[in-house]
């Protein structure tokens, strides 16, 4: 049977499958996408493959919650959130769409030369994998760029959001791109493999686990190709003894159990000052005793089910490990007794270092908090981790702030706040989550030639 189906977490059904492409079709779509690459897409001006990225935008914005109820039925988001995915991808096209020309200007070197410049040019055919925790965004964070760079582009998008997937590509077509432009696929580890070695590939962009990170870097690297890895995180969430806790708390909550806690970038570990500690934590506690969960197409729904049976019981598991190691589970962490993959949201304290737990990402709605005695010890507690992908840190002293962000060694930091800004903020992280940027100028950077022509 496929590995491609819609498996409604909410009511734990199939309700649809999905044939995988044949190795046959895989290799006839890499040609469209190559061709088209190379005797179309690439000779394009800006103005018209932003065309096609507007016209894609719009229907987005057009038809925001149609989109979104395929993300609330494949992997179980609440219709709210949903429709600020739709909306968010929608900028993100728009951005690209406005900004792609003036990124990739022609730049002039000055040296002895009577004239030298670097110019930037498309690679070709841009392969990448997808999770789907985000089903549109991640789409359009990779589509975005190297569309507009004048790349084709093929996704293999998770298996657990196959109408999303399609949904995605069938937005590029209705906009009038080429076929070829944005090629969705349905295929295994296995072909995908085969795909990453093909010479047509020019480029291949990850986000996703360490496993699969590991696994598809090795590939790229034996071909010889560039890629870009997004991967887990273990986010430090630094609470300081003068921080507004009305702010922190606003920001605890959507920053650890947006989406279910199902985000790479969420606030993993809470790490708060000794004086601040209890207040926060038994605020955080009531704050999620409020949640609602049920059907995520219910505008009511705050919370729905987990992304699936696995990732359920993958967090549960790892709560009971936790506590095996000596951790406190203080609230919920528990299946809850109904149909579909609903999971109570938790709060686990008294994690030491020597806990299996520590080191790992918790890929839930459990918030893991952490005492501190000062500011050092934040930093130090911060920074003991294998990740390093996003972070925050709250105080009223935003220069102090400043100063703890710049040493928190991560990709992505935010003083009082929980991420912040659109598209023109760059995304990536270092250590094993990865490397390479997404959005902003640096996102549109990652897969072109910067080639120097000069007359001496």
């Amino acid at each position: 049977m496929s590995a491609y189906k819609t498996l409604n977490p909410t009511t734990g059904k199939v309700e649809k499958t999905f044939d995988e492409h044949t190795d046959a079709e895989m290799l006839a779509k890499l040609e469209k996408a190559h061709a088209l690459w190379r005797d179309d897409w690439r000779h394009r001006s800006f103005s018209e493959r932003a065309k096609i990225l507007k016209a894609a935008a719009e229907d987005l914005r057009q038809n925001a919650e149609k989109h979104a109820r395929n993300i609330a039925t494949e992997m179980g988001k609440a219709i709210k959130e949903s429709i600020g995915e739709i909306k968010f991808s929608a900028a993100i096209l728009d951005y690209y769409a406005d900004n792609a020309e003036r990124f990739l200007a022609p730049r002039d070197i000055h040296n002895s030369c009577t004239k030298a410049q670097v110019i930037s040019q498309s690679l070709g055919v841009i392969y990448c994998v997808e999770p789907w925790n985000y089903p549109y965004y991640q789409l359009a964070r990779v589509a975005a760029p190297n569309l507009m760079a004048g790349n084709t582009v093929m996704i293999k998008h998770a298996p657990t959001v196959p109408q999303c997937a399609l949904a995605f590509e069938q937005l590029f077509r209705d906009a009038g791109a080429p076929e070829g432009a944005y090629t969705n696929l349905f295929i295994s580890n296995e072909q995908s493999d085969a795909l990453i070695a093909r010479p047509e590939i020019c480029g291949v962009a990850l986000t996703g686990s360490e496993r699969a990170g590991s696994a598809v870097a090795g590939q790229a690297g034996k071909a010889l190709k560039k890629s870009t890895m997004e991967l887990g995180g273990s986010d430090a969430f630094i609470v300081l003894e003068d921080a507004d806790l009305d702010t922190v708390i606003s920001a605890a909550i959507e920053g650890r159990f947006e989406n279910n806690g199902q985000v790479c970038t969420s606030a993993k570990r809470m790490i708060v000052h000794d004086s601040l500690a209890d207040a926060f934590t038994e605020r955080l506690k009531e704050a999620i005793g409020t949640f609602r969960y049920g059907d995520p197409l219910d505008p009511h729904t705050t919370h729905g089910p987990m992304s699936s049976e696995n990732a359920m019981n993958l967090a549960l598991e790892q709560v009971e490990i936790a506590v095996k190691g000596g951790a406190t589970l203080l609230t919920g962490a528990e299946r809850l007794n109904r149909e579909g993959f609903f999971m109570r949201a938790g709060i686990l304290t008294n994690i030491t270092k020597d806990n299996p737990i520590f080191y790992k990402e918790i890929f839930g709605p459990v918030a893991s908090i952490y005492r501190v005695r000062d500011e050092k010890e934040a930093i130090e507690l911060a920074n003991d981790s294998p990740f390093g992908l996003g972070g925050s840190v709250y105080t009223k002293d935003v220069e102090r702030g400043w100063r703890v962000a710049e040493q928190i060694e991560t990709g992505m930091v935010y003083i009082n706040a929980m991420g912040g800004g659109g598209p023109e903020m760059p995304f990536g992280g270092i250590k094993n989550s990865g490397y390479g940027r997404e959005l902003s100028e640096f996102g549109i950077e990652e897969f072109i030639n910067r080639k120097v022509i000069c007359i001496p």
